[in-house]
Parts: structure tokens; sequence; C-alpha cells
């Protein structure tokens, strides 16, 4: 009495080719296509917010130069005052003398601006806000350099240093940006596992056995 297995596989080994893990969309960052970037120049809300900025930092200078002379302040006393003073450095009268090199230096940071923000994908309506002021300031101090030689400042608070509308709109748009990823980006506070990528063995399985009956 003889008993004759057979043991054959129906199924193959299935060979999977490796995955590619680097797409062509991950090549490019998600802020930088030229989509996102038509949109964001079609987007009004920080061109809005940018000459906002820029046209009442340049009105309020006009009106401080055609009623005060360089020194003088209205009310002569008090904690809050309008003093005209030229401002040959940084915002808050920093840096003095170095109009030249600021000048640069400001085209630089403006610079910076519109790449940080071209690398932002879909930003939200506080950062537009906040780079829209920042524009509008930066531009309103670099055009007074470029005109005047210097920056036109007049909002005298206290021991403060002296400033204009265009320091003001720098610092409240920091201070949204500090804000929205401080408290309001939810990235930035989740830790996202990696994703793992699994690759799947299949080996030679056993689809059935055939026993020959006994002769």
């Amino acid at each position: 009495m003889g008993f004759s297995g057979q043991i054959r596989s129906d199924t193959q080994p299935e060979l999977r080719e490796p995955s590619n893990l680097t797409t062509d969309q991950s090549n490019e960052s998600p802020g930088s296509t030229p989509e996102s970037n038509r949109s964001k120049i079609a987007d009004p809300l920080p061109w809005i917010m940018m000459v906002l900025a820029l046209s009442l930092d340049q009105l309020t200078k006009w009106v401080v130069v055609e009623n005060l002379a360089v020194g003088e302040s209205w009310p002569a006393m008090g904690l809050f005052r309008f003093t005209h003073t030229w401002n040959t450095g940084t915002a808050f009268s920093l840096f003095q003398g170095a109009g030249d090199i600021l000048t640069w230096v400001s085209f630089g940071a403006v610079g910076v601006l519109t790449w940080i923000y071209r690398s932002i994908d879909d930003p939200p309506w506080v950062l537009r806000i906040a780079f829209g002021l920042q524009f509008g300031g930066a531009i309103g101090n670099i055009a007074d350099r470029i005109r005047l030689g210097h920056v036109i400042d007049f909002i005298d608070v206290g021991w403060w240093p002296v400033f204009n509308i265009a320091d003001s709109s720098i610092v409240i748009g920091i201070g949204l940006m500090i804000f929205y990823f401080w408290f309001l980006d939810e990235s930035s506070k989740s830790d996202d596992p990696i994703d793992e990528v699994t690759t799947e063995t299949a080996g030679p399985t056993v689809a059935s056995t055939s026993l020959d009956s006994p002769e």
C-alpha cells in the first residue's frame, strides 16, 4: 500500500515593483506651484491691506510735514504727542546714520517677505492680512528713504522712540504672524507620524493537496 502525494502551487509568487516614493508632486513645494502663485497674486486681501497701510502712512507724514517744523511737537507737553523727526536709521530710530545701507536692507526684507509668502500653501486670512501690512509698511519707509534720504517719524509716546504708521504696520503684521503660528496653526501642534511603507512579500502557497487512493 502506498500513498503518493502531490503538492502543487496554483498561485505563483507575485512580484511587485517597488513603489516610487518620490513623486513629481513631492518634488515641488506646494506653495510654489504656478497655479498657487497666480492665485496669491490675484488675491485682493493682501493688496487692500498693503494699499491701506501705505496710503495712511504717506498721508499722515504729509500732514505732519505741512503743519510741524522738524523737532516741533503738538501738543507741546503730554504723554502722547506728534513730534516731527527725521530718522536715518531703522524702525524706532535704531541704527542712525546708516540710511544708504538700510535702503538696500529694506529691499532685501521685501524680497524675503515675498519668498516666504510664495512658499506658504493656501495662506489663511490672518497671514494674508499680516503680509499685506508688512509690505505696505516696508514700502512706505523705502519711499521716504529714496525720496527724502530719511524716514519721517512723528508718533511720540512717552519714553518710547518716535515712530510712524509704517513701523506700526510692520509690527502689527509680525504680531499677527506670531499669533497665528503660535495659537491657530494646527499643523504645528500635531505630531503626525511618518507614513510607513509596508512591502508585501508573497510566497508560494499550497493551493491544494491531492492524495491518490491506495491501489
